[in-house]
């Protein structure tokens, strides 16, 4: 066959979803239960196309039991920062076996980027943003590659959640939030009524747990995300605030 003749490779770069996509989903969906939205996108539109991101913190049991009720094979991507409490990483360890879920999925920081911006381990003393990016974004970037939409655990109740939608647009992809209009007495509630664990470090007072270095306990009267990043003019790790387009 002639140079002329053959067609040359096309790579797919349209997004898989669309702003128009995400108002289409909030219509159809407005108003369903929690568990019926996601047994009618997991088991349907969205299946093979999704994947449940989990930190293993104080409220993930809730959403985790709710997408393992409903498939267990749905993948369950981790991030391992390397800064994590054992505490969590143990709890994440039950959790799985619990649930049941079939493909856990732990990425962690590229090694090359940990030598070259990072080689001591300290960087989030001095730059908790880089080092949030360098821990969580990239990794979770990686992670995500292979799917079109992502689950979130994430409530509005939360600081800075105010407003939080169950569907949002992300750099082409979905992203869910099947929490967002939870509130505290009802994921406290969903723990009572199926015996969910509850995160070890709970009882000590950290009341929302992400890297060891950068959580501290929370005191009565403050905020349950208080001991995130405290002292710094922070909220979040970075990988929910990306760009929207």
């Amino acid at each position: 066959m002639s140079s002329a003749a053959r067609q040359p490779d096309r790579i797919e770069t349209a997004p898989a979803f669309t702003a128009a996509d995400v108002t289409a989903l909030t219509e159809r969906l407005a108003g369903q239960d929690t568990a019926a939205m996601l047994a009618d996108l997991l088991l349907g539109e969205l299946r093979g196309r999704v994947a449940l991101v989990s930190s293993f913190g104080t409220e993930s049991a809730v959403l985790l039991d709710l997408v393992a009720s409903i498939d267990k094979s749905v993948p369950l991507i981790f991030i391992n920062t390397q800064k994590m409490f054992g505490e969590t990483l143990a709890y994440g360890d039950a959790l799985v076996e619990q649930f049941g879920f079939t493909d856990l999925r732990v990425f962690r920081p590229d090694t090359h980027q940990l030598a070259a911006r990072d080689a001591k381990g300290m960087r989030w003393g001095y730059d908790p943003d880089g080092c949030c990016d360098l821990r969580k974004v990239e990794p979770l970037a990686r992670a995500l590659a292979p799917f079109d939409a992502w689950i979130s655990g994430r409530k509005g109740f939360q600081a800075g959640r105010a407003g939080l939608p169950r569907f949002e647009l992300d750099a082409g992809r979905l992203k869910i939030n099947p929490l967002a209009d939870w509130d505290k007495a009802r994921i406290d509630a969903q723990f009572a009524a199926r015996e969910l664990p509850r995160h070890p470090l709970e009882a000590q007072g950290y009341a929302s747990i992400g890297c060891q270095p950068c959580t501290s306990q929370v005191q009565p009267g403050e905020d349950p995300r208080a001991g995130r990043w405290r002292h710094w003019d922070k909220t979040e790790c970075g990988i929910h605030n990306q760009p929207v387009f």
